[in-house]
């Protein structure tokens, strides 16, 4: 049967959730999960959690699913042992060194790759099986078509959010609220700068980025056809009534197979953005699938019935069965729960019946009065000898007993093999100076001054090599060129890619640039070296290393990293950071520009979106697919401090060409040669140096 996930940001919520029917819960436990604003867990609140779970029947599984810091790696392998030791079901990891770590110390508690890690084909399901991950939660993108496609042929359990918010980005790959406020997504800080307004090119009350909620309570029967394991409820900054409502709402339509009108209401009621959406599921992105959150009317009786569910009643969620035996010399009672957990209590000696003999029917009402507690009595096998008489009360101190027991051992944690936690391996980097990349957005940005540059990479996007195949014949017998990959690649567009990937071979094209762990199956499998982009959120050592287990061939670090954690990280494999050029902040599934003009009209000129403050935001094409990369307004600028480089054992620095003309390409260009002054306009020092929180 299909798991139902629910949220748990506090432990009143974690009740809620367990109380109206959730099969599992996800929570954080101190800095290593995605919402650090939730009320969240300690240790010590974690193991009260897990045995309130477990003894309902409950599954617990931890989320460490944030980017973690070398310095932070002892803090958090503590946190995993001590996890562990509290017998959490699972953790959901984002960062692949944290993945490394779980291996390593608790490598009996299955690990899920959470959505952050942005896995969204097939290839990407089977990379994560491969480093040792059981479940993925997709990308909540994904239209139903590739959900099925996913899950005929993954060897590991898929998950798949069916309710709550919506992120405009796909989930790991926003570094928006990071470089404008240091707030970073990647580290559970998000600031939600998508639920701001915005306007195209002048400052509008318009809010063009932020979604509806996700409802998928219609799909649920096809999802579970499909294969899907896991369906899950986004919420743990959410209140713990809500929590209840819709946790109460989706057992219901899982148990019964209907949703009604009046649940539809209740869901709107417990939270809406202007109404729900199914849009990516369904395939229908549009300005259909955006809302605001508005001024919101509680139905006070509503919320009053969901603090019930949880604050005043224990709902008997454990079906258990009684044995008892009555005979002249003694009384005995077992209980055994679904797992084939058996406690047994012996009672006192029965007297002679003065009245009315003691019966089985006896018996079976009053040990089926488990009202409050976990349990539910299901049957009751007795075998009482004729002539005996057992009060009430004994019967009544017997059931407590069994259920005591019973409670105790369902709660007791399971004692796990654990490994020791060991410092990564080191590598340094190179002694000399790093050299250049340059990365291209338009064929016209390579320039006659960029092809007679000392490269080492000419980083190009792969539909660019196709389209202007004879230019890039020329331009391979200069530089060393790249194959760029776009971090977002369904399965239904894997074959025209890999037919890019065909033609860029036959370029001479030998490398590929790849931002997402989907797509090394598809690089490997033509023989390609593999780059690490950005996209990969490097940000610790073990990261690193894992890398260079794979097999890529060198590794971009993290934008949200500072220069002293790029000087002490790892080189596992040659490192380069991006030094230039406006940083990518969003990539979506929905085209802000066929939003805003209804039709697709990418290539007429760069459309902007402006902030409150005035800021502007350039959208370009991601690649040649109808999606958009929302870029910073500001460009990241170090060419007039390069020597604040030259120490931290880097490869390369990159420079990032995005909108700039031909002749401001040539002009960057001369500043790296030369240090030619040279006004970048709206410039930034990025996160380098202030980092993120």
């Amino acid at each position: 049967m299909i798991e139902l996930l629910a949220p748990a940001g506090s432990m009143e919520a974690l009740r809620a959730a367990v109380q109206n029917g959730a099969d599992a819960v996800y929570l954080g436990v101190g800095p290593f999960n995605a919402r650090q604003g939730a009320r969240n867990f300690t240790e010590e609140t974690l193991r009260e959690a897990v045995r309130y779970a477990h003894t309902r029947g409950v599954a617990v599984h931890l989320t460490l699913n944030t980017l973690v810091s070398d310095r932070e790696s002892a803090q958090a392998a503590e946190l995993i042992r001590q996890a562990a030791r509290a017998d959490v079901d699972a953790f959901i990891v984002q960062d692949l060194g944290v993945l490394a770590m779980c291996r390593q110390i608790a490598p009996e508690i299955p690990i899920h790759a959470s959505t952050q890690m942005s896995i969204h084909s097939l290839d990407g399901v089977r990379q994560a099986a491969a480093l040792g991950v059981s479940r993925v939660v997709l990308s909540r993108e994904l239209p139903r078509e590739e959900i099925l496609r996913i899950c005929r042929n993954s060897p590991v359990e898929i998950e798949v959010f069916v309710h709550g918010a919506l992120c405009m980005c796909y989930s790991g790959q926003c570094y928006m609220s990071g470089v404008i406020g240091r707030r970073s997504g990647n580290r559970g800080q998000c600031a939600q700068p998508c639920r701001l307004p915005y306007g195209y090119g002048r400052m509008e009350n318009k809010f063009p980025l932020s979604l509806k909620d996700n409802c998928l309570i219609a799909y649920l029967q096809e999802l579970e056809t499909m294969g899907v394991a896991s369906i899950k409820l986004e919420g743990r900054m959410k209140r713990p009534e809500y929590v209840a409502t819709v946790t109460r709402i989706y057992r219901e339509a899982l148990d019964t197979g209907k949703v009604t009108d009046k649940q539809m209401a209740q869901l709107a009621a417990a939270f809406n953005r202007q109404g729900f959406t199914d849009g990516y599921y369904m395939s229908r992105t549009g300005k259909t699938m955006f809302g605001i959150r508005e001024e919101e009317r509680p139905d006070k009786a509503m919320l009053s019935a969901a603090r019930a569910s949880y604050e005043t009643v224990e709902n008997p969620l454990v079906p258990v069965m009684f044995y008892v035996v009555v005979n002249r010399e003694s009384s005995m009672l077992a209980v055994q729960d679904p797992q084939g957990n058996v406690c047994k209590t012996i009672g006192p000696q029965p007297e002679l019946a003065q009245r009315k003999d003691l019966t089985a029917q006896d018996l079976t009402d009053r040990l089926s009065k488990t009202g409050g507690t976990p349990y539910r009595c299901t049957q009751v096998k007795a075998v009482v000898d004729p002539g005996l008489s057992l009060s009430a009360a004994a019967i009544n101190a017997m059931r407590r007993d069994v259920l005591d027991q019973l409670t105790a051992l369902r709660g007791r944690r399971s004692e796990h093999h654990l490994g020791k936690y060991t410092k990564h391996l080191h590598y340094a980097g190179q002694s000399e100076e790093p050299g250049l990349t340059v990365q291209i957005t338009a064929s016209e940005q390579v320039t006659r001054k960029l092809l007679a540059m000392d490269l080492r990479f000419l980083y190009v996007p792969v539909h660019l090599l196709v389209r202007d195949r004879d230019f890039y014949r020329q331009v391979v017998n200069h530089v060393r060129v790249a194959a760029v990959l776009p971090r977002i690649i369904q399965d239904h567009e894997m074959q025209n890619m890999a037919h890019m990937l065909d033609v860029a071979h036959d370029l001479g094209v030998r490398h590929v640039l790849l931002g997402n762990l989907g797509h090394l199956e598809l690089a490997r499998s033509r023989s390609f070296a593999l780059c690490g982009d950005f996209g990969l959120n490097v940000y610790n050592s073990r990261t690193m290393n894992t890398l260079r287990e794979i097999g890529f061939a060198s590794a971009t670090v993290s934008f949200e990293m500072t220069l002293p954690q790029i000087r002490d990280i790892s080189k596992a494999v040659p490192t380069e950071a991006i030094v230039y050029g406006r940083l990518p902040l969003m990539v979506t599934e929905n085209c802000l520009i066929r939003n805003r003009t209804g039709q697709c009209s990418c290539t007429t000129g760069i459309t902007r979106l402006q902030d409150r403050m005035g800021e502007e935001f350039p959208i370009i094409k991601d690649g040649d697919a109808c999606r958009s990369v929302i870029l910073n307004g500001k460009k990241l600028y170090w060419l007039d401090r390069r020597e604040d480089w030259r120490k931290l054992g880097l490869y390369a620095l990159r420079l990032l060409f995005t909108t700039e003309n031909s002749r401001e390409v040539d002009q960057v260009l001369k500043s790296w040669q030369t240090g030619a002054d040279f006004n970048p306009g709206n410039a930034t020092r990025g996160l380098y140096l202030r980092g993120v929180e």
